[in-house]
């Protein structure tokens, strides 16, 4: 198992894509820190806890530590991360994974929900990044993964706080990987070539399941970049279908929601425009 005793940390992971990572994690043998806000069930649309998929790691043979946890706030962030370290003696991999979604133009976005989204994408990044990277220089070793896309702002069309969050996680990775290359820690960007099944795709109604791939194909793309020492591949912003193309994979059809229909990638570098307000 090329986790084998890894301990890995991954925001958001009650459902969607921090859950296909922690499991993903788990299949090949790491131990998984599952933290989330949601530490009880929240309601039919967003089903799952951290205890649900704690058991479920837990059912793959390995070890879970369930936290309930709210990104927003840095003590916390800073006392999980303790408590992580505490846990095991040891994280190897930090997945920044939780974000807030806001589709809108800049007059549409209130100075609040500007702040909202800052705090859980790119500060909550930046205070989990800082608050466990001193341990991972002093053991020598660890990836900082960042859910997040490269940064082509000549593309951009559109929700310019949305982009700014999701763009200032990239620059934190890049920065990462640049500071830390001395001390065998590095930061990846990751982001997915077409829309992904998630709670997100469906509560607010972006497109189909013919137009989605399952968020495996992200955890399988996250398991390629942390399985490998940190050294053997510069941290850099990673489109998921081309770093897997990369490893050799040339088969993606098992990753299609609706067998036989093949999502489309989005049409240009830059993330999506939105044909709706997404809050």
């Amino acid at each position: 198992m090329s986790l084998a005793d890894r301990v890995v940390f991954i925001t958001g992971a009650s459902r969607g894509i921090g859950r296909a990572v922690a499991l993903a994690c788990a299949r090949e043998g790491a131990n998984v820190v599952i933290a989330a806000k949601s530490d009880t069930e929240q309601s039919p649309k967003l089903p799952g806890t951290i205890h649900s998929v704690a058991a479920e790691v837990e059912a793959l043979g390995r070890k879970a530590l369930p936290i309930r946890l709210d990104v927003r706030d840095a003590d916390a962030c800073e006392a999980a991360a303790k408590q992580a370290i505490d846990w095991m003696g040891r994280v190897d991999v930090l997945v920044n994974n939780a974000g807030a979604l806001w589709w809108a133009d800049v007059v549409d976005t209130p100075v609040k929900k500007f702040d909202l989204i800052m705090g859980i994408n790119v500060r909550a990044s930046f205070v989990l990044a800082h608050a466990l990277l001193p341990h991972m220089i002093q053991r020598r070793w660890g990836h900082v993964v960042m859910m997040s896309p490269p940064v082509y702002a000549d593309e951009v069309s559109g929700h310019a706080a949305y982009s700014v969050s999701k763009f200032g996680m990239t620059l934190i990775a890049k920065g990462i990987a640049e500071e830390c290359a001395e001390h065998n820690v590095t930061g990846h960007a990751l982001w997915p070539a077409t829309a992904i099944e998630s709670y997100a795709t469906i509560n607010f109604g972006l497109g189909g399941p013919e137009v989605w791939r399952k968020a495996d194909i992200l955890a399988d793309a996250t398991l390629e970049l942390i399985s490998k020492e940190p050294s053997a591949r510069k941290g850099q912003a990673w489109i998921d279908e081309d770093l897997l193309r990369s490893a050799g994979v040339t088969d993606f059809s098992k990753y299609q929601c609706v067998p036989g229909s093949e999502p489309p990638r989005f049409p240009y570098k830059g993330l999506p425009r939105a044909t709706k307000t997404v809050v």
